[in-house]
């Protein structure tokens, strides 16, 4: 089997999509999580000093994303997409 390649078409649904996750980390302040993924954050934490904290947390976890991340993921989504639209089309 060949090796594949990034064609045009994949850096740009690859940019767009790091575009619109950035876009989306922008928009939002905090997300929550439900007791199941709360759970699950919890036992990968393991041992350690993180952990009494996620013990005695409520159910439901709240994130809070940092705000550069949104911004770093709109940078790279943009160049992406700018590469993509600069690329010969493919054959």
């Amino acid at each position: 089997m060949a090796p594949t390649t990034l064609t045009r078409q994949h850096l740009l649904l690859a940019g767009l999509l790091l575009f619109f996750a950035g876009m989306q980390f922008r928009m939002v302040q905090s997300f929550t999580l439900n007791e199941k993924s709360s759970t699950f954050v919890a036992a990968r934490m393991g041992a350690g000093p993180q952990a009494a904290v996620w013990q005695s947390a409520p159910l439901r976890k709240v994130v809070e994303p940092p705000r550069w991340l949104g911004l770093a993921l709109m940078s790279a989504g943009a160049v992406l997409t700018v590469k993509s639209l600069s690329m010969r089309g493919s054959a």
